[in-house]
């Protein structure tokens, strides 16, 4: 493990915003998923999008990668199956609660035992949803006490299938991709309102272009046609919002700064950082492709985070550092991510100086001018580790955060490209 000293300094400048993970994984699971070749481009290789595309080739895929660019971009030949073959029974998904959520579904395609396993805070994320499900089908399965490795053998069968609106949208996802694949037609029932909606959009629309329909009924009802097949195409991963959160939020507190490779016409939830910003007085100017944003003095603000529960790490780090009082609702799923989110933010602003209190379902800011600096920790969550580099351009004094390395789970080059831009850092092992 590694730390970073970061000595303040203003970001300025322009920067390619990496590829939308979100989109990436559904890309590669429903070329897979496509009889015949499929390109997928613009994929950068982030420890969650590797163990996705190493879970799917142990579900027989074959996958090769053009060489990575300077950017660490490469794009990605995906040879599908009609039919799935287990080659590997353990699947290895890493910290990537989007592989494993996305992949147990298809353990009932083969019927075959799998086994999936995982690391750090992946092993105790809650998998109830699919657990209930395996008891009303007979399915076999075994963890350890409610952790992982988790064991599943049996044949999933189409059907009516109830779920809670307010659980994560990734156990959905993982019913829309292998539903279609079923004989017989199957419903998803959602028993309370749906938050993260844009995640599940994300998820229709590369469904659709892999010519699968969904009828869904106002996000209350998803109907799906059993016997469907993926047919094969060719796509080009847009930028992630998510990731562009963090720069844009380093040009409000800086200087300026330019986003490139963004859709402005995306599905992405976490586009809703443009509206936020702007309510809050950022100047902002919104292109077709990108985004940019000069340095401003923005004001706290109420926000609703169920649908956007991503951005909640760089969000508190703006509301530190606006006029008054921000106040962060509808959050408490963040508890459950790869840190419990609001208490990382909670504890590690308020080492920096911040006035920042943790509620039982978000939290509530008073913002200052400046935070005085220190040592921090990721929590080994790459989105605490982005958000905190962002909140030393505001600091008096040097930032130290330890376990920096954890941006590799969906940015690799987060570092290099906050070098490119300004950004002072020195990084070193972990007790130096």
């Amino acid at each position: 493990m590694k730390c970073v000293e970061i000595n303040p300094s203003v970001l300025n400048g322009e920067v390619k915003i990496p590829p939308s993970k979100s989109m990436s994984h559904r890309a590669i699971i429903c070329a897979a998923l496509s009889e015949g070749e499929s390109l997928i481009e613009n994929i950068a290789f982030s420890d969650d999008i590797i163990a996705t595309l190493e879970a799917m080739k142990s579900f027989g895929i074959t996958a090769q990668n053009s060489e990575i660019d300077e950017n660490g971009i490469c794009s990605v030949h995906i040879q599908g199956k009609k039919k799935l073959k287990l080659l590997n029974h353990q699947i290895d998904c890493k910290e990537s609660g989007s592989t494993i959520r996305f992949l147990i579904p298809m353990a009932g395609i083969l019927g075959e035992k799998v086994t999936y396993t995982g690391r750090g805070k992946l092993v105790e994320r809650p998998l109830d949803t699919y657990y209930k499900i395996f008891k009303e089908q007979n399915i076999d399965y075994s963890n350890n006490e409610g952790k992982l490795p988790l064991s599943v053998e049996g044949i999933l069968k189409s059907g009516t299938f109830k779920m809670k609106g307010n659980i994560s949208s990734q156990f959905i996802t993982g019913l829309l991709f292998v539903l279609p694949l079923l004989d017989g037609d199957s419903k998803i029932l959602i028993t309370t309102e749906l938050e993260s909606k844009g995640y599940v959009d994300l998820t229709l629309d590369m469904l659709k272009k892999f010519s699968i329909e969904v009828e869904n009924n106002n996000y209350e009802e998803f109907i799906i046609k059993g016997n469907q097949k993926y047919k094969s195409d060719n796509y080009r991963v847009e930028g992630d919002f998510s990731q562009a959160a963090f720069f844009i939020v380093a040009g409000i507190l800086g200087e300026s700064m330019k986003c490139k490779d963004l859709n402005i016409d995306s599905l992405q939830g976490d586009k809703a950082i443009l509206d936020i910003v702007g309510k809050m007085g950022a100047d902002i100017a919104i292109h077709d492709d990108f985004v940019k944003v000069k340095q401003s003095k923005t004001e706290g603000m109420i926000i609703d985070a169920s649908q956007c529960p991503d951005l909640v790490p760089i969000l508190s780090v703006l509301g530190a550092l606006s006029k008054g009082t921000t106040k962060i609702v509808n959050a408490a799923r963040l508890r459950i991510k790869e840190s419990d989110r609001l208490k990382a933010m909670a504890t590690e602003l308020s080492k920096l100086g911040a006035d920042i209190k943790e509620l039982e379902d978000g939290l509530e800011i008073h913002g200052k001018e400046e935070l005085k600096g220190g040592v921090v920790d990721s929590w080994n969550d790459h989105r605490i580790a982005m958000a905190l580099a962002v909140a030393s351009i505001k600091c008096t004094e040097p930032v130290i955060i330890q376990n920096n390395d954890a941006v590799k789970k969906s940015y690799p080059r987060f570092w290099k490209d906050f070098e490119k831009l300004g950004g002072k850092i020195n990084e070193q092992p972990m007790g130096k």
